[in-house]
C-alpha cells in the first residue's frame, strides 16, 4: 500500500519546486542582456505577460471550472494581478540601472522581508526562530552583494553609475514588494481551497493582460530581429511560463514567507552567471554573500530533527495529518518542522 504524503514531505517537494524556480528565474537577467535594444519595460512586459497569458491559457479548465469561487475572491485576485504587471517592469529596469547582480538582489534579497512583515500583520503569522535566522544571513548576504556592486559603480569598473545603482536599488525595493504581494495572494487563493494551477493561471494572466498595453508600445525591438525575438520567447516561456508554474506548486505547500525565503537562491544563480557569462566583475564581499546566501537555503531547508522524527512514524490515517497541506487550511509557518 502506497504510504501518502505527510506535510513534511509535502513541504519538501514544495521548497524543491521554489528551488527549481528560482534557478529559472535565476537566468533571466542574463538572458535580457541578449536583447540591448529592448528596453527595460519591453522585455518585462513580455515576459511577465506573455508567460502570465502561457499560465492563463494552460489552465483555462481549471479556471472555468473554478469562476464562481474565483468571482468570489475576485478582491484578492485583482490584489495579487496588479503587483504582476508593476514586479517585472520595476524588476528589469532595476538591473538596467544598477547591473544583472545587484538588481536582482535587491528584489529578490529583500522580498522575503517584506512578505513576512504581510503575514505578520494581515495573518498573525508567527515567525520562528530557524525562518528569522535564515532571512538574517540571506539580508547580510544581498547587502554584501550590493556593498561589491556599489564599489563597482563608486570606481568606475561596474556596470552602471552611483546615481544609476541607487536609482536602480530603489526601483528593486519596490519589485520585492510587489513580488512579497503577489506571492501572498496566491497562496492565500491556493491555502483557501483553490487548486493552484487555476489560481496562479488566473492571477498571472489577468496581470499579462495590464501588461499588454504596455507590450504594444515598447516591444517593437523585440521584434526586429530573430536573436531579440529568441529572448522574448524564451522570457516568457522558460523563466516565466514553467518558473511560476513550479512556483505555483511550491505555494500550495509552502507559506508565501518560505517561498520567496528560498528564492534567495536566484540572486545567487544571477550573480554567478552575470560574472561568467555578462563579464561582470564581483570581488571577495560579493562572493561572501553568495555563500551567505546559499547558508541561509541549507538553514531553511534542513529538517529539525522534530520534522525527520515525525517522518519515520507510521502514516497517518486518511483525513489526518497526513492530507496535502493545500487541502487541509492555512499551512503553519513551517510546515516541514523548518522552524526553530
Amino acid at each position: 500500500m502506497k504510504r501518502p504524503a505527510g506535510p513534511g514531505r509535502s513541504a519538501g517537494t514544495g521548497a524543491l519546486c521554489v528551488l527549481a524556480a528560482s534557478v529559472l528565474w535565476g537566468t533571466t537577467g542574463t538572458a535580457a542582456t541578449f536583447a540591448p535594444e529592448a528596453g527595460p519595460l519591453a522585455i518585462g512586459a513580455v515576459a511577465m505577460g506573455l508567460g502570465g497569458l502561457l499560465q492563463a491559457l494552460a489552465a483555462a479548465p481549471q479556471i472555468v471550472r473554478q469562476l464562481p469561487r474565483l468571482r468570489g475572491r475576485r478582491g484578492t485576485v485583482l490584489l495579487g494581478a496588479v503587483p504582476v504587471a508593476v514586479y517585472p517592469l520595476a524588476f528589469y529596469s532595476s538591473m538596467r540601472l544598477a547591473g544583472v547582480a545587484v538588481g536582482t538582489v535587491v528584489s529578490i534579497g529583500t522580498a522575503p522581508l517584506a512578505s513576512a512583515l504581510i503575514e505578520r500583520v494581515v495573518d498573525r503569522r508567527r515567525l520562528t526562530r530557524r525562518w528569522t535566522t535564515a532571512a538574517a544571513l540571506g539580508l547580510l548576504g544581498t547587502v554584501l552583494l550590493c556593498v561589491a556592486e556599489t564599489a563597482h559603480a563608486a570606481d568606475g569598473t561596474g556596470p552602471a553609475s552611483v546615481a544609476g545603482t541607487l536609482l536602480g536599488v530603489g526601483l528593486g525595493l519596490a519589485a520585492a514588494g510587489t513580488y512579497a504581494l503577489y506571492s501572498w495572494a496566491a497562496h492565500r487563493l491556493i491555502s483557501g481551497g483553490l487548486p493552484s494551477r487555476a489560481a496562479m493561471g488566473a492571477v498571472f494572466g489577468l496581470g499579462g493582460l495590464l501588461l499588454l498595453p504596455v507590450l504594444l508600445a515598447t516591444g517593437a525591438p523585440l521584434a526586429g530581429s530573430w536573436s531579440h525575438a529568441a529572448v522574448g520567447a524564451y522570457m516568457a516561456l522558460v523563466p516565466m511560463f514553467a518558473g511560476y508554474v513550479l512556483f505555483g506548486r511550491g505555494l500550495a505547500r509552502v507559506p508565501a514567507s518560505t517561498a520567496t525565503t528560498l528564492s534567495l537562491l536566484e540572486p545567487a544563480v544571477a550573480a554567478v552567471l552575470a560574472v561568467l557569462v555578462v563579464g561582470e566583475r564581483l570581488p571577495a564581499v560579493g562572493w561572501t554573500g553568495i555563500a551567505l546566501v546559499i547558508a541561509c537555503l541549507a538553514v531553511l531547508t534542513t529538517p529539525s530533527p522534530a520534522a525527520r522524527r515525525r517522518r519515520g512514524r507510521p502514516a497517518e490515517a486518511p483525513g489526518d495529518d497526513a492530507r496535502d497541506t493545500a487541502h487541509s487550511g492555512p499551512p503553519s509557518l513551517d510546515p516541514a518542522g523548518y522552524g526553530g
